[in-house]
């Protein structure tokens, strides 16, 4: 008994008997024979734009001289991936096992690595990082400008990773990595209430620039460095404003951030930090001290005004006296400054003068005088 069984261009058929593969049907027009043809002969198609062939007697399939042909074979051990090809366009990435592709319509092409080598490296890394399957066979970290990370493998230290882009293949141990910030950073640590030595209560706003300078010191010394550096400042700044005196922080506070750098730099340079610079951004007293602190300065501003209006009241007494005592040891001087005040008062006056023999002087003088008599009366 013959029976037709048509094949299109890009499938494939695989004949069954009674469960046993029996041959694999080209594309084309195939005539099968068999004297009874019962529900015992199938026929399965099967789509090769599926590039990957998958089905559960693949290892029998694959012992047939024609099916193994056309399906290549990539088979991998358990230390070793495969990055496969379609078209040269990344197709799939695959561990261990035995995985069967179509070599048509689609040309392949695929790659085989050994995990043995910890890092991995290609020209064409950027699209295998964006393949669907690149996480689970691929672990990567990008470290930015200013940044370093520190390499672990199976809880070891074994590389410090500077900036750039590093790919490690997993499968070969628990791979882990801590980022370290080296950049120049800034640490506000804010106000907490402080006693003086004179017992005032108030608050100060610290501001701290550091750097982190030995980053295995900085993840390995501290669970985190920056709040280990923010404690440590805390303890600093009481122990440099609990030994002065409210006036004297106030008056020299540069001295109290020098003290507090000083202090803080010994103690952060065990776990790797280093510090730039320390600085009093605010000092916050109590609403009471402020107002007695207020009232003192104007008090104080207050005198210093009555002591500079004093002063020049002195000087210019002593300036009269020492004018007066000037003009009388001078009568012709006295005589000008007489003349020049006599300026001054008639400066603007339109009236007309005849004078007679004697003193001008005198005779301007009685006539200013009777003028005011008159204005008077």
């Amino acid at each position: 008994m013959w029976i037709s069984v048509r094949i299109r261009k890009h499938e494939r058929g695989l004949w069954f008997r009674h469960g046993d593969f029996k041959q694999l049907l080209a594309p084309g027009r195939n005539w099968l024979w068999s004297r009874l043809w019962t529900a015992g002969n199938r026929v399965e198609l099967v789509d090769t734009l599926n590039t990957r062939f998958e089905h559960p007697l693949l290892p029998m399939l694959l012992k047939e001289e024609p099916v193994a042909r056309e399906l290549p074979v990539v088979d991998l051990t358990d230390t070793q991936r495969a990055l496969v090809w379609k078209d040269e366009r990344l197709f799939q990435i695959v561990g261990p096992g035995r995985h069967a592709y179509w070599n048509s319509p689609a040309a392949l092409r695929v790659e085989t690595f050994s995990i043995d080598a910890f890092r991995f490296a290609h020209p064409r890394l950027a699209a295998i990082l964006q393949h669907a399957d690149a996480p689970r066979w691929r672990d990567g970290v990008q470290i930015d400008a200013g940044e370093e990370a520190l390499l672990y493998r199976d809880g070891v230290l074994i590389e410090t990773l500077r900036q750039g882009l590093h790919v490690f293949r997993k499968g070969t141990g628990k791979v882990a990595w801590k980022p370290v910030d080296r950049r120049e950073q800034v640490a506000d640590v804010a106000g907490q209430e402080i006693m003086t030595s004179d017992r005032v209560t108030l608050r100060v706003n610290l501001l701290v620039t550091y750097q982190v300078v030995d980053p295995l010191k900085s993840v390995t010394t501290v669970s985190d460095s920056s709040q280990a550096l923010y404690r440590d400042a805390q303890i600093a700044l009481r122990a440099a404003v609990g030994t002065r005196t409210l006036d004297a922080l106030l008056a020299d506070k540069e001295s109290v951030g020098g003290e507090v750098r000083q202090a803080l730099a010994q103690r952060t340079a065990e776990y790797g930090v280093a510090v730039r610079s320390v600085g009093l951004r605010d000092i916050i007293l109590p609403g009471d001290m402020k107002t007695l602190l207020n009232q003192v300065i104007a008090a104080t501003k207050e005198a210093e005004a009555n002591l500079i209006r004093r002063r020049e009241e002195t000087a210019a007494t002593r300036s009269q006296a020492n004018t007066a005592k000037l003009l009388a040891d001078n009568p012709q001087l006295a005589r000008i400054k007489e003349l020049e005040l006599l300026q001054t008062i008639l400066a603007g006056a339109k009236a007309t003068f005849v004078f007679g023999q004697g003193d001008v002087a005198e005779q301007v003088r009685s006539l200013v005088t009777a003028g005011k008599d008159a204005g008077g009366s």
